[in-house]
């Protein structure tokens, strides 16, 4: 049997790579589809490093995870941070615009979810991949009707 072969962590890490990759995908079709700068192989390769730093935290100093969490939250923000562009005019003005937020939002989301896999709570994790897809198709509130009617001046 290949059980017999493969030890408790390493069928964890094979599990936690599976959802890393499905989940990765999943999220990664949604930014491509908006065209956004990242997709399926960023957003996979940043779910599947969570997890295994945070699987193996788990593993080597199971009393003290929390030291590898923080760093890996630290990382991805420097990481999501490097994909927002200011463009336009000087910081502040009409013309100025920032771009990629919520890419980067995604990008240090799907680092959660990489986390929430390495610790084991794969429930969770899927969970949090329906609401990582579903939370940037909400529509902008400038973009609905009735905020067009009622403020004509503010949606250029």
């Amino acid at each position: 049997m290949v059980l017999e072969f493969v030890s408790e962590n390493e069928l964890k890490f094979l599990i936690g790579l599976g959802l890393s990759l499905f989940a990765g995908f999943l999220i990664g079709i949604e930014r491509e589809i908006k065209h956004k700068p990242t997709g399926i192989g960023t957003i996979t390769l940043v779910v599947a490093g969570a997890m295994i730093f945070t699987l193996l935290s788990n593993i080597v100093d199971p009393n003290s995870t929390s030291r590898i969490a923080a760093s890996v939250v630290t990382g991805i923000g420097f990481l999501g941070a490097g994909i927002i562009f200011i463009r336009g005019g000087d910081r502040g003005t009409e013309d100025t615009k920032i771009k990629n937020v919520t890419t980067a939002a995604t990008i240090w989301f799907a680092a959660s979810i990489g986390m929430v896999i390495g610790y084991g709570f794969y429930l969770i994790a899927m969970i949090l991949v329906v609401f990582a897809i579903t939370v940037p198709r909400i529509p902008h509130v400038t973009d609905l009707d009735f905020y067009k009617k009622r403020f004509p001046n503010k949606t250029e």
